[in-house]
């Protein structure tokens, strides 16, 4: 073909080759300063909706977690309430029950035993008023019927999330609050474990035991015999109580160990879709810029056929 002053084709094909790079450089570029291949749904519709709905999956269980934490925290406190409640031979529960054995003694004096059993009594509720955490408490509750201010029988823990299609599913750990009740206000009786009324009219609680008046009689010994046996059917309820509360300690942890691994395999997924190798775009890039400048070369030469037109005429 002859030479044209019109037409060459020669700097034609070199410029699209050199947009071509250009383009492709520029790709290169958004992925290194990214970090990803799939940045925008332009990239890869495909990969980009995928990604995102897992990303939304992976806040919902970064909230599973933080929901997790809280409820630890709720039990954890519970649980050192009702502990320290069972006590040991210096405190609660056991030292009462230490207290009433020791009053069975002949002879002697139940009104100074009454007035450590009255403290007693009143550490108990103390500790079991003070296990509250975010306005909730689980041993001191309110069981006034169908009253705004009164404690749920059951409190649902978040414990998972899952999402199968479009259907999302939120499990939880039930709790029920009567498990763990020691005291109660607003009913018409009281159904804690330590404010209980035991014998009818005639009878007492745990919190109300009072042996300050009691003698060495047959009657009385036999009163002393009862309280002994409802305080450690007390303890054992407490204790049972504790228990549970362990085990759901347990499976709370359990979970939130699952579920930060969980978030570490969704994040490792949405990578695999969209994350950039950088090795490769390092390369790639370095590659570019070398097709870039030889573009801009080849594109300088072939405009220069059109200066050597100029020399027919001279």
């Amino acid at each position: 073909m002859g030479s044209s002053l019109l037409t060459n084709s020669s700097a034609m094909t070199a410029l699209q080759t050199l947009r071509n790079v250009s383009t492709q450089l520029a790709t290169t570029q958004n992925r290194i300063s990214t970090g990803q291949r799939v940045s925008t749904a332009s990239d890869n519709s495909a990969y980009w909706s995928i990604a995102t709905s897992m990303r939304s999956d992976n806040a919902a269980l970064s909230a599973v977690s933080d929901s997790l934490g809280l409820s630890a925290a709720m039990v954890d406190t519970e649980y050192t309430a009702l502990n320290t409640v069972i006590g040991d031979k210096n405190s609660g529960l056991t030292k009462l029950q230490a207290l009433l054995v020791e009053a069975k003694t002949a002879g002697i004096d139940r009104t100074k035993i009454q007035a450590e059993v009255t403290q007693i009594q009143q550490d108990m509720k103390l500790k079991s008023d003070s296990a509250t955490i975010n306005g909730i408490n689980w041993l001191s509750i309110d069981i006034t019927p169908s009253s705004s201010t009164a404690t749920p029988t059951t409190f649902n823990l978040v414990s998972s999330y899952s999402r199968v299609g479009g259907t999302p599913t939120i499990g939880s750990i039930t709790v029920t609050t009567a498990t763990y009740a020691l005291y109660t206000t607003g009913g018409s009786s009281t159904t804690g474990i330590l404010d209980a009324v035991v014998g009818g009219s005639t009878g007492a609680s745990v919190s109300s035991i009072n042996i300050g008046a009691l003698t060495d009689s047959a009657t009385d010994q036999t009163k002393l015999d009862g309280y002994i046996n409802q305080v450690t059917a007390a303890i054992n309820s407490v204790a049972s109580a504790a228990a549970n509360l362990g085990a759901v300690k347990n499976r709370i942890a359990t979970n939130t160990e699952f579920v930060k691994n969980l978030m570490d395999s969704v994040d490792r997924g949405i990578g695999q879709l969209v994350d950039a190798d950088m090795n490769a775009e390092s390369t790639r890039l370095q590659a570019l810029q070398t097709q870039q400048q030889l573009g801009v070369q080849a594109l300088s030469i072939a405009n220069q056929n059109s200066q050597s037109i100029l020399s027919l005429f001279r």
